[in-house]
């Protein structure tokens, strides 16, 4: 028996009918064809699936698209003109965060959230913010180089005198 659910995805009004045992993960993948949330563990450990639900970090493999009837969903298309995501890839690409790419996405938006919320961290509190997120590749040296770029852009962007027009 399918279940109705409303929600909003990426700023946008979505109606689906979902099996109750249907993730958020593959509503995501499979209906809606945001394919930028990506299935690694499929168990919430490695972090892949990370998407936002109503302004918190979540791992959509875990889930249930009958849980977010009523929400406010993000996933990485979502954020594709937000200011701080684009500092966050610039960064990425610059110094090297990216190596085969799959676990970018969930990295991306980890990142975003912790650089929102705390835009002045060291490496070693990055690095312990971050853990969550695993990187197949061992990437984490050009990742955290990247997350540290990206803050103290963020951080001398939100310090700097605004011209007034």
């Amino acid at each position: 028996m399918k279940t109705s659910i409303s929600a909003v995805i990426n700023g946008k009004r979505v109606q689906s009918s979902v099996e109750p045992r249907t993730s958020l993960a593959d509503l995501l993948r499979e209906e809606l064809r945001l394919t930028a949330t990506h299935l690694g563990c499929e168990q919430g450990v490695c972090g892949a699936c990370t998407v936002l639900i109503d302004d918190q970090p979540a791992r959509a493999c875990i889930t249930l698209a009958v849980g977010i009837d009523g929400s406010d969903i993000r996933t990485l298309e979502g954020l594709e003109k937000d200011a701080l995501m684009l500092v966050l890839k610039s960064a990425f690409h610059d110094k090297h965060g990216l190596q085969c790419g799959f676990c970018t996405p969930g990295m991306l938006i980890s990142a975003w959230d912790l650089l929102r919320r705390k835009p002045h961290l060291n490496e070693s509190e990055i690095r312990i913010a971050m853990s969550g997120n695993l990187c197949r590749c061992t990437g984490y040296q050009g990742i955290v180089r990247s997350i540290r770029s990206a803050a103290e852009k963020w951080a001398s962007k939100a310090t700097a005198p605004q011209e007034h027009v």
